[in-house]
């Protein structure tokens, strides 16, 4: 069976050269990174994770805990963390942690607990302080996707900002008969992102000198479903039907168009319609969204605790960090139609 020297001499470098290359951890050159690479998979070597382990304390897994799996959103984060760990020469142990507080006890206290990971990263999770103070004490290099942490570094879109430029765009074109499709109220995200995503909406309507009121806002499930059946509630009534919509999320807009499609009712020259993320589906409706890049979020995430792991001395400072979103135009927002109600 090859070894460590074998690999070295097939590829022309020093054993320690080897071992950088392939666990991942020290700089490597990406020319001499394919050489080692090449030489390991000839011979058929392939690192052995316990003895690695032992030499270096380490597992080469990161832990990440997350609410949700089956989201787009969730999805594209750990899609980045993967990719990103991977790259790295890391695995990832998905932990995917609901509102049970046993099953949250568990995870905190005992698997978290058990050495198996060598960093953790919370993905959109709003822990208790007990439950903050006991990752924080476990040691460990940590990082937060969606919101503050207290004594985390955590990274996010600034939900408030996000929504106000999305009724800003509306507003610019000349709207003013505007209405919200958010989330609802019983299946509250972690960070407040639905009421977060509604204040901003109310401050860019104010800012402008736009009413407010209980026609202005309509809640439903945070999917396209759900966006589908307030869009029918809302169009349905030609009494009450706006000229633009801000949807909460992408996936809310996009069953707003499939409703307002069902209805007869033309995007964007009777109805304008945004979102927030820049779904994969956005381009096939043509919708104009406030991107946000969740498997950026998941890599910049990996940065962090991936540099305290391997950076001597370097520790990142515990503060919240907001990521940039963009305005993404297309076809689904215009002046509304001449003649309309505004």
């Amino acid at each position: 069976m090859s070894g460590i020297e074998d690999v070295a001499l097939r590829a022309g470098v020093s054993k320690a050269t080897v071992s950088r290359a392939l666990s991942g951890r020290g700089y490597v050159s990406s020319i001499t990174r394919h050489k080692v690479e090449s030489a390991a998979s000839e011979l058929g070597y392939v690192v052995s994770s316990n003895a690695s382990s032992l030499v270096t304390g380490r597992t080469n897994n990161v832990g990440v805990i997350i609410p949700v799996i089956n989201q787009w959103f969730f999805g594209s984060i750990i899609e980045g963390v993967e990719r990103a760990l991977i790259d790295r020469g890391y695995d990832l142990m998905l932990y995917n942690l609901t509102k049970d507080i046993d099953a949250r006890s568990r995870v905190f206290e005992y698997f978290l607990v058990r050495k198996r990971v060598d960093a953790i990263i919370a993905v959109t999770l709003e822990i208790s302080p007990d439950e903050a103070s006991s990752l924080v004490a476990l040691g460990k290099p940590i990082a937060g996707i969606g919101g503050p942490l207290a004594g985390i570094p955590t990274l996010s879109i600034d939900d408030i900002a996000a929504a106000r430029l999305a009724t800003e765009h509306l507003i610019a074109l000349g709207h003013t008969n505007i209405m919200h499709v958010g989330g609802d109220a019983a299946e509250l995200m972690d960070f407040n992102v639905h009421s977060k995503r509604l204040q901003g909406f109310m401050d860019a309507l104010a800012a402008a000198g736009l009413p407010f009121n209980g026609e202005s806002y309509v809640a439903t499930h945070f999917d396209i479903p759900g966006g589908y059946a307030a869009g029918k509630q809302i169009l349905g009534d030609p009494r009450r039907r706006p000229t633009a919509i801000f949807a909460a999320a992408d996936e809310v807009a996009i069953g707003v168009i499939l409703a307002a499609r069902e209805l007869g009712i033309s995007v964007p020259d009777d109805l304008s319609v945004i979102g927030i993320d820049n779904h994969p589906l956005a381009d096939l409706f043509g919708l104009t969204s406030i991107a946000q890049n969740p498997a950026k979020q998941g890599e910049q995430a990996v940065d962090l605790v991936i540099r305290q792991l391997e950076t001597a001395g370097w520790t990142p400072p515990n503060i919240h960090t907001t990521v940039p979103a963009q305005l993404v135009m297309r076809s689904s927002t215009s002046a509304p139609r001449a003649g309309s109600p505004r």
